[in-house]
Parts: C-alpha cells; sequence; structure tokens
C-alpha cells in the first residue's frame, strides 16, 4: 500500500517576526501584545501612556516574551512616520488605536466628530500607510490587521461618528489589500463587539444599554479581550496566508440577523 501524503498544517507560530499594537496599554491592544509575543514574535507596544506600555512591555518579558515600549501619539503623523522610518520593518501590525464619544446624531459637535475622525480614520490610515513603506523598503511579506467594529456592518445608535470611522476602515482596508496584494502584504479587519475594556466600563453602568446589547449577542454574553487574541494570531500568521481584504467579526452573532 503506497504512502498517504498528508498536508502539513502553516501553524500559528511567529517566531522570527516583528509585530507592532497601537493603543497596546490596556484592553483589545494588551491582549493582543500578549497574544502575539506568546505565538513568538517580538512585539513593540506602542502609546501615549509611556508608563502604562513599559509596565505591559516588562510584565510580558517576565513572562519570557520578546517586547518593547515605543511612547508615541499616532495622531501625531509626522513623529511616527519618522519612527518607522528609522526601525527594521515590521512584518505584523495591529492598528488597534481608537476612541468614542457617543451621541446622537442630531447632537454630535464638530469637536466631537473631529477627535473621533483624527483617531480612528486620519490617524490609523497614515499608521498603516507609514508600517507598509518600511515593509515595501524591506522586502517584507506583512501582515496589517486593521481593528475595526461589528459597527462597520451595522448601525447603532448614538453611533453616528463611529460607525463612520469604521465602516470607512473597512472600505479602505479592501483597497489597501488590492494595492498591496503584489507586494506581498495582506490587510484584514477584525470586527469585535462590545468588549469589556475600560474604554467601553462606563458604557456597562447603564443597565438598559447593557440589557440591549446583551439582547444583539446571540451567544448572550459581552465580548472579553482573550476572545480577540487568537484571531489576531491566525491572521498575523501563515494560517490565513490567502486571506486579503477580509473582514473576521468576532461579534456572538450581532450581525448574523
Amino acid at each position: 500500500m503506497s504512502a498517504i501524503s498528508l498536508p502539513q498544517s502553516p501553524g500559528f507560530r511567529l517566531d522570527g517576526r516583528r509585530a507592532l499594537v497601537t493603543g497596546a496599554g490596556r484592553g483589545i491592544g494588551l491582549a493582543a501584545a500578549v497574544a502575539l509575543a506568546e505565538a513568538g514574535a517580538a512585539v513593540t507596544l506602542l502609546a501615549r501612556s509611556a508608563a502604562e506600555i513599559a509596565a505591559a512591555a516588562e510584565a510580558i518579558r517576565a513572562k519570557g516574551g520578546l517586547a518593547e515600549a515605543l511612547a508615541c501619539d499616532i495622531a501625531d503623523i509626522d513623529r511616527f512616520a519618522a519612527l518607522m522610518a528609522e526601525r527594521p520593518a515590521y512584518h505584523v501590525l495591529v492598528n488597534n488605536a481608537g476612541t468614542n464619544r457617543p451621541a446622537p446624531f442630531h447632537e454630535v459637535t464638530p469637536a466631537d466628530f473631529d477627535a473621533i475622525i483624527d483617531l480612528n480614520l486620519r490617524a490609523a490610515f497614515f499608521a498603516a500607510q507609514a508600517v507598509v513603506k518600511r515593509m515595501i523598503a524591506d522586502g517584507i511579506n506583512g501582515s496589517i490587521i486593521n481593528v475595526s467594529s461589528q459597527m462597520g456592518h451595522v448601525g447603532g445608535p448614538n453611533r453616528g461618528a463611529y460607525c463612520a470611522t469604521k465602516w470607512a476602515m473597512e472600505g479602505w482596508t479592501k483597497a489597501m489589500a488590492i494595492d498591496l496584494a503584489r507586494f506581498g502584504i495582506r490587510a484584514n479587519t477584525i470586527g469585535p463587539t462590545f468588549i469589556e475594556t475600560p474604554l467601553t466600563a462606563p458604557f456597562f453602568e447603564n443597565p438598559a444599554f447593557k440589557e440591549w446589547v446583551l439582547g444583539k449577542i446571540k451567544l448572550g454574553r459581552l465580548g472579553d479581550v482573550r476572545d480577540l487574541m487568537g484571531p489576531v494570531v491566525f491572521l498575523a500568521s501563515d494560517a490565513s496566508a490567502l486571506m486579503t481584504g477580509s473582514a473576521v467579526l468576532v461579534d456572538g452573532g450581532w450581525t448574523a440577523e
């Protein structure tokens, strides 16, 4: 009998690769950094909060991971681009920094609109661009993971400006995937549902809001940052080698109906 030739799994390891996570001091960003480090990547944690990311990087190193802290506001597009230009290319970007200022559509102020657009859209767009330019210069086949939201696929009350940024992110991720495919650079989004983080905690102090959210999540619970750690590693690794321009929804079934 002839031997059966079995396919070999591409694996989820990231040994020898460099990963950058923005907004890495807490919440989703911190979880992403931990997950990438556990998979073997050398991780750079980037955020404005220098002390916070320094402590996080130290904690990752204490567990045997490779991590460093880099203090920068990604809204400072010129400084961020300069930092990327002077460093070796990253293989992975988790483009996570973001914000929200919930308000009914008819009450959104220009100041709040600009703050959300400037970080979630403008800064995220040009952060990805700066990382990609260095990837191309160094000949790196990389993975861009834009942290979007289920609200990039549906609407929601009090989230007009936020939805505007996340729907836009879904669109430009598809466009960049087309532009970058010839360089071996992939671009995908992760679309979480409501995740319990320091950013979202104040929202859930409103019982009616929490009840509404749980009524929309078919699995019946809020998301935990650990729910995103596997998908991040998947999109960063060779396990997703044929995926680009795609959206991975981690929403507990919110968008299923």
